[in-house]
């Protein structure tokens, strides 16, 4: 017993502890058990990661991003040596601005910002270092029954509750209505001005006939009979990276390691997920949805394993990226000449690596 009670003392990082040992116990263990001692605890210190404190921004609260919360959730970010705090900005704009403010060091948002800042003035540029979501992750609904199969000329001449103008939700679901020959600005009418805590309330309230939800929004309404679901955008636009971790081009420069575990990190996330049973990732994920219960969890989690919406690689493709910006072209936010090249928006230096595992 009195050896397991030194033991307790001997992880001191200057030599320090085993001299203080070796003056305290040495009649009791002797020196060849105070040398073994000391040596098999210079391993376990040798082990220890240093924690690199990450300010974390999010661009909503969703089960798009569940791979994310399964990271923070089953301790993989601690495992690879990182302590985040996380903040929900609710829009891209706004973690965009967390980010070139200095007030988050990592964001998850969607391309579209970085090709935004990369177009503008701004001196801080960012870039996008990993994939998280493979597309659109919004469901479209009815304030009734729709007829099956659905005509999308229905939608013309209503009033359609979307999102906020030049972000990805709109954006997508915009190209999903140019694919079925509606006019974005002419056939509908969409109401982009409603901020995204308010969507929720505005459609209970009885505002707009059709809108689009992400989940588990979309699923709590469905099962709550407020809406019917349609379709999903991702599967009417389809593949095309939909949001994605990014960080300065300072950061990344400076901070290699944090990167590099991140990424390590979220690759773990992706491949429990895909593995994961729906049950399991309920469990997981309650955490970050107080006050959603479990079957509406699952319905929603169930859906978009279906849609295959979570990619299990941060690896992000070129042709991904080149279709997202076909989308923000043909949307009217990016004008054909101020394309940014593929290199210029992401960096797969880490993704591979983890992938690979060095």
């Amino acid at each position: 017993m009195p050896a397991m009670l030194v033991m307790n003392k001997v992880p001191g990082n200057d030599g320090s502890d085993c001299a203080g040992l070796r003056r305290g116990v040495i009649a009791r263990v002797g020196l060849a058990a105070l040398a073994l001692l000391c040596l098999a605890a210079a391993p376990a210190q040798a082990q220890i990661k240093p924690v690199a404190k990450v300010r974390y921004s999010e661009v909503v609260r969703s089960l798009l991003y569940a791979p994310a919360y399964v990271a923070i959730s089953r301790g993989y970010f601690r495992d690879a040596g990182i302590d985040l705090t996380m903040t929900t900005a609710q829009g891209g704009d706004k973690a965009m601005a967390a980010l070139l403010g200095n007030v988050a060091d990592i964001a998850l948002i969607g391309p579209e910002t970085t090709v935004y800042v990369r177009n503008s003035e701004s001196p801080i540029k960012v870039k996008i270092f990993a994939g998280l979501t493979a597309t659109d992750g919004f469901v479209l609904m009815s304030r009734t029954r729709p007829a099956v199969p659905f005509d999308w000329n229905t939608l013309k001449g209503k009033d359609i509750l979307g999102f906020r103008p030049g972000s990805t939700p709109i954006l997508y679901f915009e190209a999903a209505l140019r694919k079925h020959g509606i006019d974005p600005a002419r056939d509908v009418k969409l109401a982009n001005n409603i901020g995204v805590p308010a969507r929720y309330g505005s459609w209970l309230a009885g505002q707009n006939q059709y809108a689009i939800f992400i989940e588990p929004d979309a699923a709590q309404l469905e099962l709550d009979g407020k809406a019917w679901a349609i379709t999903s955008i991702g599967e009417e636009v389809g593949f095309a990276d939909y949001t994605a971790f990014m960080a300065t081009e300072r950061f990344i420069r400076e901070r290699p390691d944090v990167v590099q575990g991140w990424t390590d990190a979220i690759l773990r996330a992706q491949k429990w997920t895909e593995a994961a049973s729906t049950a399991d990732m309920v469990k997981t994920l309650a955490e970050f949805f107080p006050g959603v219960n479990a079957q509406t969890l699952g319905f929603a989690i169930e859906r978009y394993r279906k849609t295959r919406m979570w990619k299990t690689s941060p690896i992000i493709d070129p042709p991904a990226i080149e279709r997202f910006q076909d989308i923000l072209v043909q949307g009217g936010v990016l004008e054909q000449a101020k394309r940014v090249r593929f290199d210029d928006l992401v960096t797969n230096e880490f993704a591979r690596k983890a992938v690979s595992g060095r």
